[in-house]
């Protein structure tokens, strides 16, 4: 599936795209902002990693900075799930940038 996204087969909400990867917004989203950045070349898992592969590496982060930074965070998460068991749901290496939780500021203890 993130193949053919990646080669706009199919139809994503698509914030950031260069010759290397390509950044949709998470049709399941499990933050206020959930965002997935892939390769457009096909690499399983980070577990498939090779030095062939830093440069796809790089401009997945490289990306997940400026998208973070296009969507107004100044704090958010970067995550890689890998294999199944490593909740890996889709066989196309993806990173997820999430974040938009709005801050907590803690409650006056009026001792």
């Amino acid at each position: 599936m993130f193949c053919k996204i990646a080669e706009g087969a199919l139809p994503a909400d698509v914030v950031f795209e260069s010759s290397q990867v390509k950044a949709f917004r998470d049709i399941h989203p499990k933050a206020p902002i959930h965002v997935l950045v892939i390769p457009k070349v096909h690499i399983a898992s980070v577990a498939a990693l090779t030095a062939a592969h830093d440069g796809a590496i790089a401009a997945m982060l490289h990306a997940a900075k400026d998208v973070a930074a296009g969507e107004g965070l100044v704090g958010y998460k970067v995550l890689f799930n890998v294999g199944r068991e490593g909740g890996q749901m889709v066989d196309h290496l993806h990173l997820h940038i999430l974040g938009g939780w709005k801050e907590h500021k803690p409650k006056s203890l009026n001792i």
